[in-house]
């Protein structure tokens, strides 16, 4: 038996309409990997690769290096059950400190 309310709108014999609040989508490998992506872009390692292809001169070890860091953490995180739904946080990530 359902009681009137002067909240709900329409007949009081209706059912009630219940919306569930939305489940979060967990997060997936390939997330993380896009999370990975974007890091490398951010130190456009791609344009430091290039450099290396057309000139011959080698990829700054510090973008070498920062670069590896970021495909073995990217790795790490994947391999986490569940994944954390806050796995793009600077704290599952190394640091990307400035070049001069």
């Amino acid at each position: 038996m359902q009681f009137a309310s002067p909240k709900r709108r329409g007949e009081w014999t209706e059912s009630a309409r219940y919306a569930a609040p939305p489940l979060e989508r967990r997060a997936r490998a390939s997330d993380v990997e896009a999370e990975a992506a974007r890091r490398l872009r951010a130190i456009k390692l791609d344009e430091w690769r290039t450099r290396e292809f057309i000139t011959g001169r080698p990829v700054p070890e510090d973008v070498r290096h920062i670069a590896l860091q970021i495909e073995f953490a990217a790795k790490a995180i994947e391999r986490l059950a569940p994944i954390p739904a806050d796995y793009a946080s600077d704290v599952y990530w190394p640091r990307m400190w400035e070049r001069p």
